[in-house]
């Protein structure tokens, strides 16, 4: 018999979102360890917000909000908000009902600033770092570092000379033609209108020269998780002098009978990286150079620093996630600042991604008690 398309729409019906939501659908395991990781923050949120006045959409929505951005490369804050009108999913993953009215995408400006004032969004990775040396995913002993060019949210007609006063009407409307052939421009002479923490620079010889942020992380060997993640200028601080910060701020020195160590590359074979490790009590292992090398022939033949040569490429698929599902090619923000807490955010979704994966790969390895590994049905990761 052939159905036929009713045409009387149902006024109430039972919706149970979390029945909708398959068992093995991945985002169940990533949405369990972002909630465990946010309810070890919960008495900073207590901190942030006043006991009296009009409730505020939860601190733990909208943080995870942007890990969900960044999993399924979300380019913006009001597509999001668009989604969430139809996608159950999404809303399952923020804690919403199927009749939640969603909030205004401006919403995420007037959050932002609170985030920000709290350190909320370093708070967060830390979080994160520190769940995986809880569940034995870090080593805390063997570290990389490397720096990337993230693009800045600005256009190259915006990059003009500091004197000028930018008073003249344009002759070719809100995007007019500007011809910069025979222009010397330089960052000590020019800035962005647009965003003049910016710098104009270029990835290597022969590639186009861009207004740019400098991105630096800090990989913790064991896994390829993110211990820090920094936002600099482009110009004005290295990545040794970015490297060397990162390892203070997330104190990292060595002891007596522990041994630490941070792979680079060719980079970092400078007398400031080098030395400033050693003074820390951490053994260098950068890449040498052909000529002019400084790390000494000794620390280069022992067998730990051809494992750290090997690991600390591991690095680059951090910048690559980011940069591509993550969608931090480009910023979104403007100002260093809020570049720097959209850094934070994007690096602790690979995190809880990372974390997630592992996590289910080990239980896969073990399984429960009595039922033997072979024999398990694979869980999605």
């Amino acid at each position: 018999m052939r159905g036929e398309t009713p045409t009387q729409t149902t006024i109430l019906f039972p919706l149970n979102i979390e029945a909708r939501i398959p068992a093995t659908h991945p985002l169940r395991r990533i949405k369990q360890h972002a909630d465990a990781m946010l309810a070890a923050m919960s008495p900073r949120f207590d901190a942030m917000y006043s006991r009296t006045g009009r409730p505020s959409i939860p601190p733990e929505r909208l943080l995870k909000a942007h890990v969900l951005m960044a999993l399924f490369t979300i380019r913006s804050e009001r597509r999001l908000c668009e989604e969430l009108e139809f996608n159950f999913l999404y809303r399952w993953f923020l804690d919403m009902h199927a009749d939640e009215p969603v909030w205004d995408s401006s919403t995420f400006t007037y959050a932002r600033e609170r985030l920000f004032a709290h350190e909320i969004a370093r708070e967060f990775l830390s979080t994160s770092a520190e769940y995986a040396k809880d569940n034995d995913l870090a080593s805390d002993e063997h570290f990389s570092v490397d720096g990337t060019l993230i693009e800045a949210w600005a256009s190259m007609k915006s990059f003009r000379k500091k004197d000028d006063d930018h008073t003249e009407p344009p002759t070719g409307g809100r995007n007019e033609w500007v011809d910069f052939s025979g222009e010397t421009r330089a960052n000590d002479t020019h800035e962005s209108t647009t965003d003049p923490d910016a710098k104009l620079v270029r990835k290597g010889d022969g590639r186009e020269a861009r207004l740019s942020f400098a991105a630096h992380a800090l990989m913790d060997n064991r896994h390829g998780l993110v211990r820090d993640f920094w936002v600099t200028s482009a110009v004005g601080i290295s990545e040794s002098e970015a490297a060397l910060a990162m390892l203070d701020g997330a104190g990292i020195r060595g002891k007596i009978g522990k041994s630490i160590s941070v792979g680079a590359d060719k980079g970092y074979d400078t007398h400031a990286f080098v030395n400033g490790c050693r003074e820390r009590g951490i053994t260098p292992h950068v890449a040498r150079r052909k000529r002019g090398t400084v790390l000494d022939d000794e620390t280069a033949a022992t067998a730990g620093y051809a494992m750290s040569q090997r690991i600390r490429k591991t690095i680059e698929e951090i910048f690559g996630w980011v940069k591509t599902t993550g969608n931090f090619r480009k910023t979104r923000l403007r100002g260093i600042d809020k570049v720097q807490m959209a850094g934070y955010l994007v690096a602790t979704a690979y995190n809880i991604l990372r974390i997630a994966r592992l996590l289910a790969a080990r239980e896969l390895d073990t399984g429960p008690p009595g039922i033997p590994a072979a024999a398990q049905i694979p869980v999605a990761a």
